[in-house]
């Protein structure tokens, strides 16, 4: 089983607009770092990633806080990079089974839109504008 948050908007999922939602995976802090390459997962390179993290400086991850309450009790980092498409009629049918699912509030919810929005608006130019003084 995936863990995953819901990036499709929330008014097309209301209205039945689409039939496939975007979902990311949602990695617990500690396989976060576990997936990234040693000089990062270690010393002062794991306390540099995790300050970049909770800046907002790594634009293909978002933080989010543990809710030991809800069970969470480690952060959770959202993977932008990897976006999955799931059919809409099953992921009605699996949140019906399962004990319980962790829901995003205003403004923390609109954080993570625009942290997603800001992922895949980024534009790669070809050159640096050089020479300018």
């Amino acid at each position: 089983m995936l863990d995953a948050v819901v990036v499709s908007q929330s008014c097309d999922l209301e209205n039945g607009k689409v039939e496939i939602v975007l979902v990311c995976p949602l990695l617990k802090l500690g396989d976060f770092f576990e997936m990234l390459p040693e000089p990062d997962r270690l010393g002062k390179g794991r306390t540099k990633k995790l300050e970049a993290l909770k800046q907002g400086n790594l634009p293909a991850y978002h933080l989010l806080n543990r809710d030991i309450d809800l069970g969470l009790e480690d952060f959770r980092v959202v993977d932008f990079r990897n976006v999955y498409g799931v059919n809409f009629e099953f992921l009605k049918t699996h949140t019906q089974v399962i004990k319980s699912r962790a829901r995003l509030l205003p403004p923390y919810r609109e954080h993570l839109s625009q942290a997603f929005a800001r992922f895949f608006m980024r534009v790669g130019l070809p050159n640096d504008i050089n020479g300018l003084h």
